[in-house]
């Protein structure tokens, strides 16, 4: 039998690295000739992936983690510059698997590299190697349209992006049905900095074997057909890709998680509104004040995930308040005693899979919009950065379950003093909208759910696509 080793190399981040764990399942469930290493990459203040790597290790069966050596990146590039300085960490990690590899009959042979999206300087290392490079998306398909449109745009017709910052312009692309407006482009689009980086990664991904993407063909069918023309590598929609298993939980997060759940419990049936803005995700005082007051006068039902923003100008994760009475109006907490409740670090899928909850106020990050999809739990979209404001775009127009608080808002990747207030009244609307969805868009969710499921099932387009990723992988080793 014919084994075969995949190198996989995430981006740092937990989140980045939960997903693309996932896949990594996947893979080595379906098929026994695989086995995985991961190359992991580490952020200093990231101390939530050492936790769940541990918690790995022990039930991952054929698939292996080795932590990298961690270098400073530039100040400024951090990501690029970090996962640039890695190359020769992972050339030496590469090259004792290869010579492994000769040494013992057994070992499976070099098969090729699976690349985070952020990780295309990568693909060297496995051109050195002589082995093919994948690119894992943690975003939709729709993004990857996106992407090779706009490197399309500028290559081909000389189009500087940057041009649709504050533009009210619309954009017909072949990986929408609608047109998109410009004021949901990737931030990376509209910025002079990012964008040479976006366009120089949808180069490179052209030179790869193929691109795995997590989502699933009933849901962006339009987005996936567009890549049929044969213009780009294959892609392979093989999601959604979810963590359902709480990998990485600890003690004091389960005392946290079974608190919640008490209070859920209490609640009547599709009553609470969630609110939650991604492991990045918060706010200054003045938003918090004005998103208190909003869920006040709506009257629902609230579990609210209320973060400390990182020190300004740090690169930090935010984190839980010591006292959230520090930052919210006087008097309400006792007001909303009976109806509310503030935490900090959330349990998404516990709650987001608990039936008192009836909506979801989301940044709109992709892994947030997959879950909420599977659990039939519809959004109220307020992005904040990264591609998340396409992802609102998706959730409202294209596929039509969403409603927003704002669609176009947009802030810097690190939280600052700038950023743009959504007035009480607007956030009281949007909630209200949410929690009194129209039946249409009921039924239209509840579809969606049951066709996610259904993908990952034999016989569903996400197995069938991830049984001919893995053809291309195994028995056509080079």
């Amino acid at each position: 039998m014919k084994k075969a080793e995949l190198v996989f190399i995430p981006a740092p981040g937990i989140s980045h690295l939960m997903s693309t764990v996932e896949v990594a399942k996947l893979l080595v469930d379906r098929d026994e000739r695989l086995s995985i290493t991961f190359l992991i990459m580490s952020l200093s203040y990231d101390s939530k992936t050492a936790c769940y790597i541990d918690s790995l290790s022990a039930t991952c069966n054929r698939i292996r983690f080795i932590k990298l050596p961690e270098d400073e990146p530039e100040p400024n590039k951090f990501l690029f510059s970090l996962i640039v300085t890695q190359k020769r960490h992972v050339k030496e990690e590469v090259s004792k698997l290869v010579i492994q590899s000769k040494l013992s009959p057994n070992s499976p042979t070099l098969a090729g590299f699976v690349l985070d999206f952020f990780c295309t300087s990568m693909i060297d290392v496995a051109n050195e190697f002589g082995v093919p490079s994948y690119i894992f998306l943690t975003t939709g398909a729709a993004y990857l349209g996106l992407q090779f449109y706009i490197q399309a745009l500028h290559d081909e017709q000389r189009v500087d992006a940057t041009q649709f910052k504050d533009s009210n312009a619309e954009l017909v692309t072949p990986c929408l049905a609608y047109p998109l407006p410009a004021k949901a482009l990737p931030s990376a689009v509209l910025n002079k900095e990012w964008l040479p980086a976006f366009l120089d990664q949808a180069r490179r991904f052209r030179e790869t074997k193929g691109i795995i993407v997590n989502t699933f063909e009933e849901m962006e069918s339009h987005a996936i057909n567009s890549f049929s023309n044969g213009n780009t590598p294959p892609v392979y929609p093989v999601g959604p890709i979810l963590n359902l298993n709480r990998d990485g939980d600890h003690d004091v997060e389960s005392d946290k998680r079974k608190d919640i759940k008490h209070w859920l419990d209490d609640q009547p049936l599709s009553s609470v509104v969630y609110l939650c803005f991604g492991s990045m995700g918060s706010f200054g005082v003045d938003q918090v004040k004005e998103i208190a007051c909003g869920l006040e006068q709506s009257g629902h039902r609230f579990l609210w995930s209320l973060r400390k923003p990182q020190p300004k100008g740090k690169m930090e994760i935010p984190s839980d308040y010591t006292n959230p009475q520090d930052v919210l109006p006087e008097g309400f907490l006792d007001r909303t005693a009976k109806i509310g409740k503030i935490i900090g670090w959330s349990p998404q899928i516990d709650i987001l899979s608990h039936p008192s909850v009836g909506g979801f106020v989301s940044h709109c990050g992709w892994n947030s919009v997959l879950e909420s999809i599977w659990f039939g739990v519809p959004i109220a979209a307020w992005p904040l950065q990264a591609e998340q404001q396409l992802n609102a775009f998706q959730i409202i127009v294209e596929f039509g379950f969403g409603v927003e608080i704002k669609m176009d808002y947009r802030r810097e990747f690190f939280y600052d003093d700038n950023e743009n207030i959504i007035s009480a009244g607007e956030i009281e609307r949007g909630i209200r909208c949410l929690m009194e969805l129209g039946k249409e868009k009921v039924e239209r969710l509840k579809e969606m759910s049951e066709k996610s499921r259904k993908a990952l099932m034999e016989g569903g387009s996400s197995y069938t696509w991830l049984g001919q990723l893995i053809h291309e992988m195994v028995d056509i080793i080079p």
